[in-house]
């Protein structure tokens, strides 16, 4: 089976002289779920912007990212037909990234525009069987009544929800979401992850989500994967990450809670929102790890 994402010998050197990502080496397979975590700074949000291929990473010569097949850089370049590669890719950011003063389905509409030609973009040509898939999609993540409504006017949560419904448009085989719950609260997070769950479930999308939240990352995904310091330091099922691992990760003195952990009571993902388990190859802490947690 070919993989989702291969990424392989990734490094990223800002000008300063600070090194963001150091040499990532990983494989996510179609279907999966796989949740990003660290603190801040430790190359979660670099990453995702390499696979998209919207920054590109330091000229090594083993360097490349893969994305379905197709070459979204190698050696500090982007891949030729970069436009069409970022067509099947996905990304919900942070803060939304819609346009405020219109209305809510314009904006998922834009999911078409990677496929559109580009005077059709230019005006919005949209045609009615693209805006029925646009009013499904919100329906899909539960906002459809919001369909008509400036995007201004819907609350964080649901905004997010839009961007996801606009995912849904762009018939991306790969969901890279960046914190897309950081801002939002408890009640308008689980909605915002149950609806990224449910595309990964029904139409086996492939979703990489970063998050600081420890606890939803646990529920939500059966892999994780931890970076600190642009490396990663754990790869793995999420029923095997403990307190101490991710002190290892966050170091001693975070103001992160722990709680159920400590006890060894991991919050278990629901059996109909998640992803297949994690591969074998992928159930262990990456060796470096384990001299931090002694």
């Amino acid at each position: 089976m070919r993989a989702a994402i291969e990424i392989a010998h990734l490094s990223k050197t800002f000008r300063t002289g600070k090194r963001a990502l150091d040499n990532i080496t990983l494989t996510i397979q179609p279907g999966e779920m796989v949740a990003l975590i660290g603190a801040s700074g430790s190359g979660k949000s670099t990453l995702l912007r390499h696979v998209a291929g919207l920054t590109v990473g330091d000229r090594d010569a083993h360097a490349q990212i893969v994305v379905d097949g197709r070459m979204v850089q190698a050696h500090g370049r982007l891949g030729k037909g970069i436009r069409e590669t970022r067509a099947g890719i996905g990304f919900v950011f942070q803060q939304f990234n819609l346009v405020g003063r219109l209305q809510v389905i314009t904006n998922v509409l834009a999911g078409n525009l990677g496929r559109m030609p580009l005077w059709r973009s230019l005006f919005r040509r949209f045609s009615d069987e693209q805006r029925r898939i646009a009013v499904a999609a919100l329906d899909r993540v539960g906002i459809a009544p919001c369909a008509f409504q400036r995007a201004s006017t819907l609350s964080g949560g649901q905004q997010q929800r839009a961007a996801i419904a606009r995912a849904l448009v762009q018939q991306a085989k790969i969901i890279l979401a960046d914190e897309p719950i950081a801002s939002l609260d408890p009640e308008s997070s689980r909605k915002v992850m149950e609806a990224l769950a449910g595309i990964n479930e029904a139409d086996g999308v492939t979703v990489v989500v970063s998050l600081h939240q420890v606890d939803f990352a646990l529920k939500y995904c059966r892999r994780v994967i931890a970076l600190r310091d642009g490396r990663v330091m754990f790869d793995g099922a999420a029923s095997a990450v403990t307190a101490a691992l991710l002190r290892g990760i966050y170091g001693n003195d975070t103001d992160l809670d722990f709680g159920t952990l400590e006890t060894g009571s991991l919050p278990q993902p629901a059996a109909d929102n998640v992803a297949p388990e994690a591969p074998a190859a992928a159930s262990r802490a990456v060796p470096r790890m384990l001299p931090a947690l002694a």
